[in-house]
């Protein structure tokens, strides 16, 4: 039995899925194209790996059976970015937004 994909955004996968925030649908190659006049350089594969790699994780969802394979977020940046801060929240600062609050003001 193969172990279970994390369902949490590694930092490629966030990169890539960023891309698109101001985009609605895009291919690999777009969204590849897009982080290199962003100053990040990517292979297409890499990206094409990232793209399926969202999509297996619910944040992209593939529109069509043929290649190029376009995509469109399946979340808004909204909900992508509430679970995000919720997961920094619980991990980081026991489930306490207080202390999160607490730790951004401290930095200014």
């Amino acid at each position: 039995m193969t172990e279970p994909q994390s369902k949490e955004l590694t930092e490629r996968e966030l990169v890539v899925l960023r891309a698109f925030v101001d985009e609605g649908s895009g291919t690999a190659d777009h969204a590849r194209q897009r982080l290199a006049d962003a100053g990040v350089e990517q292979a297409y594969v890499t990206v094409a790996n990232v793209e399926r790699a969202l999509e297996d994780k619910n944040f992209r969802k593939q529109l069509n059976k043929s290649r190029p394979f376009q995509y469109r977020a399946a979340r808004s940046f909204a909900d992508v970015s509430k679970r995000l801060v919720g997961d920094l929240v619980e991990r980081l600062f026991d489930c306490s937004r207080q202390k999160l609050l607490v730790q951004i003001l401290d930095m200014r």
